[in-house]
């Protein structure tokens, strides 16, 4: 069953024609990759999931329900959190601070287990629960943004570039995590421009150029693609 569709979705900025007909699906419990070079329209794509960005033909579909007519703010509510490119962590606000306003719309009494379960994920978090996070190194601000968004309790997680800026070994646990919060039940949708981390870990993948799909497989029949060894996986 698939719980986001894009049909046909074309958007723009200003006169650039930044999406030109995408169309993907996800299904439920699955890690979805979709890799591209830099301007190839992966962020567009998402913050047109978002309603940050409206498409101008086309249609964004979760758990079949056309979002056209939702403000971004009610997204989260509906099971959908994103983590933004550079992270957007609230800077003068703890880490404790910071993942309580991941759970700004719920009115239920499980929110201290929810933190508690972040910290299961993210050990470093709970050392640092106390501590400002504009003051955190790069890593440790985007578990902070990975732990917010998984405190609304999504069905669906955006993430868009989570190994931006990050060292190695930095983004092999981040990968790990993300592996861990889908064995836990949460459908991933992944923007990343490290094809081989992303695919690595995804069920299926999409290659983004200049605004359009230019191929879809399982992630195994991708990294096996000549296209996209030469041009993203550095294979020659």
């Amino acid at each position: 069953m698939s719980i986001l569709e894009l049909n046909d979705v074309h958007a723009y900025y200003g006169k650039i024609h930044a999406l030109k007909g995408v169309s993907l699906t996800v299904e439920k419990g699955e890690i979805v990759s979709l890799i591209g070079g830099n301007g190839a329209g992966k962020t567009t794509t998402l913050r047109t999931i978002c309603a940050l960005m409206r498409p101008t033909v086309g249609s964004v579909t979760f758990n079949g329900e056309n979002l056209e007519r939702y403000k971004p703010s009610a997204l989260t509510a509906k099971g959908i959190a994103m983590v933004p490119e550079g992270r957007g962590v609230f800077a003068r606000m703890t880490v404790l601070e910071n993942l309580e306003m991941g759970a700004f719309h719920r009115k239920d009494k499980e929110i201290g287990d929810d933190i508690d379960r972040i910290y299961e994920l993210f050990p470093r978090l709970k050392e640092r629960r106390t501590q400002l996070a504009g003051t955190m190194s790069g890593g440790e601000q985007q578990m902070l943004a990975m732990g917010r968004a998984m405190m609304s309790r999504p069905s669906l997680l955006l993430l868009d570039e989570p190994s931006m800026g990050l060292a190695p070994v930095l983004v092999e646990a981040i990968f790990s995590t993300i592996v861990d919060i889908n064995k836990q039940g949460t459908t991933v949708l992944l923007v990343e421009q490290n094809a081989l981390m992303a695919l690595n870990i995804a069920d299926r993948g999409y290659v983004l150029q200049t605004g359009a799909i230019a191929l879809s497989d399982s992630a195994k029949a991708l990294q096996q693609n000549e296209m996209v060894q030469k041009v993203y996986l550095g294979i020659e």
